[in-house]
């Protein structure tokens, strides 16, 4: 995990992480890339996109299976992470530094996310 970042998480198995520019960074969790095995594919939401918390808002495909990307806030997405569309298998490599998409969160919503104890717990 990125030093200076807090970490919450998502029953659905993503993450966000505030960064300092007040958006918020959202990826995958360990166990989901774990879960998937080797990442071949991520096709987030788009630039301008609202998204709703716990709704589906893209897709990951690993050499197993394809699996949905829920929005762990609501809000509208900033950017996407180029790095981690052209070079997927980094997810599987350092899940909590290779963020997807960031977020304009509409209102924060952290508060219905879990910290790493309480997500970890519901494994």
């Amino acid at each position: 995990m990125s030093a200076g970042l807090k970490y919450f998480f998502s029953k659905d198995h993503t993450w966000a992480a505030q960064s300092e520019d007040g958006l918020w960074l959202v990826g995958i969790t360990d166990y989901a890339q774990n879960m998937l095995g080797d990442v071949v594919f991520v096709d987030p939401p788009k630039v301008g996109q609202s998204v709703q918390q716990s709704t589906v808002c893209g897709l990951i495909e690993s050499v197993k299976t394809g699996s949905d990307l829920y929005a762990p806030l609501t809000g509208v997405v900033q950017a996407i992470n180029e790095e981690a569309l052209f070079s997927p298998e980094k997810i599987n490599d350092h899940p909590y530094d290779t963020w997807l998409f960031k977020l304009a969160p509409e209102a924060t919503g952290a508060e219905a996310l879990l910290d790493k104890t309480a997500y970890e717990a519901g494994l």
